[in-house]
């Protein structure tokens, strides 16, 4: 038997919280250990958001390349390099890795590359990779587990051997036809980027809309620039049965609920992106104290304690948003919490993009979220038309909205689908922090031109607020 190796603190996951709690309590003094079995850094710079976007940007290259003619350039020919494309994110991915390296090291933190299973409330088994084992125990113990994809149950799907978002990220070929189970984000990114590489795309999505959280005008913007794009979309429609092999030839049967009709859809490559499970099964947390909900995620409050005395979880296997921005601010909840200061994952304002081009971004509510809550609001919309800068990239396409309240200044969500969508959002977002009223952003000076400067105008059109109304009775 080993001897149990004692730490103050026990990070079990290299991610994004993981590594910022583990390297700032290293850098305090405190002894501790991250144990982690993949991924040095987690998912996002290996095989998640920095990958993807690299990849996305490549294609968006090749499709501005199409146009060329548009912006005057003249070109022979276009032929897309997928090996070409690769070589750009490893080397980009590689920096990451040595970076990740270089800040482990300066952090003091003890690094311990193997697969941990706990087999005592905080003290884990690890298999080393290298070989051979060791038991880590903490007095303190951070659940950093991450999710992975979620396979639907469809007959021969699993058989068929389908990718997920990580093997699509690392291709070196460009597939024939690349057949896209689900519409959620990653499936929307990557079916439009290897639509832009040369591939045939079928996208097929069991709900009525793509982005299907999303307003329908969302839905409807996204449908109808994949439908420009040539890609194939297939609403309301589910897998029934699989044959063949991803990456060589599949069969796909596909039911439609609209028409109530099968078809039989055949490709090469199968993307399934159905949605995520958390990285909580077989580690061993039945013996920790540690509960899980009905779906799987560890059972916190609102400052990621679980239900176990000294550990926390934080990320995606705590049911957080799976977004690294939140991964960070889970960091912070647990470390300042931990320091005596009053954080809590309470009220968080959660921005988020979807980096199709062009772009969909979101802050606060947004319509349908406003009704089911019984929020009353005053809704101002404009088409990216009307936003100048849009006229001199020729990038027209899209609209902007905003949610404020009905007998209140205060913006209550900003939605934003078009060129540069994301800084708008960060614009916005800055002033919903600072509690400022729409009008701050009505009055500002921006730049001209640029995306900004679309607030001025969007915001110029919001209707005069609704006086609240009182009774009085005479005496």
């Amino acid at each position: 038997m080993p001897d149990i190796e004692r730490y103050e603190n026990l990070v079990i996951g290299n991610g994004t919280a993981g590594k910022y709690l583990a390297w700032t309590m290293a850098k305090a003094g405190r002894r501790t250990a991250i144990v982690e079995r993949k991924y040095l850094g987690g998912a996002c710079p290996n095989i998640a958001c920095l990958p993807s976007k690299n990849l996305i940007y490549s294609a968006r290259v090749a499709s501005l390349a199409r146009r060329g003619a548009e912006f005057g350039l003249e070109m022979d020919s276009l032929r897309i390099n997928m090996e070409g494309v690769q070589r750009r994110k490893r080397e980009m991915v590689e920096e990451q890795h040595q970076l990740h390296l270089k800040l482990n090291k300066a952090s003091g933190a003890d690094l311990i590359m193997g697969e941990g299973r706990f087999i005592a409330p905080k003290i884990i088994d690890v298999a080393l990779d290298g070989g051979g084992t060791r038991q880590i125990c903490g007095d303190r113990v951070f659940l950093n587990l991450g999710s992975r994809e979620r396979m639907p149950d469809a007959p021969g799907l699993a058989a068929a051997r389908p990718m997920t978002h990580i093997e699509a990220l690392d291709l070196d070929r460009l597939p024939a036809h690349l057949i896209v189970i689900g519409g959620g984000y990653s499936g929307l990114e990557l079916s439009q980027a290897f639509r832009r590489f040369g591939s045939q795309v079928t996208i097929i999505e069991e709900g009525v809309r793509l982005a299907n959280r999303e307003d329908p005008d969302i839905g409807e913007a996204l449908l109808d620039l994949f439908h420009d794009e040539g890609i194939e979309v297939l609403l309301e429609s589910e897998v029934r049965k699989v044959e063949g092999r991803s990456g060589q030839q599949v069969k796909l049967q596909v039911y439609s609920k609209n028409t109530r009709a099968e078809r039989v859809i055949e490709g090469s490559d199968i993307l399934v992106a159905t949605g995520r499970r958390a990285n909580t099964e077989g580690i061993g947390l039945e013996l920790t104290g540690v509960e899980l909900n009905d779906h799987g995620y560890i059972k916190v409050n609102e400052r990621l304690q679980t239900t176990a005395p000294d550990i926390w979880a934080m990320g995606d296997c705590a049911g957080s948003p799976q977004f690294t921005h939140i991964a960070i601010d889970d960091f912070h909840v647990v470390y300042d919490s931990l320091n005596g200061r009053d954080r809590s994952t309470r009220n968080r304002l959660t921005p988020f993009c979807l980096y199709t081009d062009p772009e969909m971004a979101r802050v606060g509510r947004n319509e349908s979220e406003a009704r089911r809550d019984g929020v009353e609001y005053r809704l101002v919309k404009m088409p990216m038309s009307d936003v100048l800068r849009t006229v001199t990239v020729s990038e027209p396409r899209g609209f902007l909205k905003m949610l404020i309240g009905m007998r209140s200044d205060e913006i209550l969500g900003f939605t934003a689908f078009g060129f540069e969508a994301s800084e708008l959002m960060a614009a916005v977002q800055t002033a919903m922090i600072g509690r400022l009223p729409y009008t701050s952003l009505r009055d500002a000076i921006f730049t001209h031109p640029t995306a900004a400067e679309g607030l001025n105008a969007l915001l110029g059109r919001v209707e005069e607020r609704k006086a609240r109304t009182t009774s009085s009775s005479k005496i």
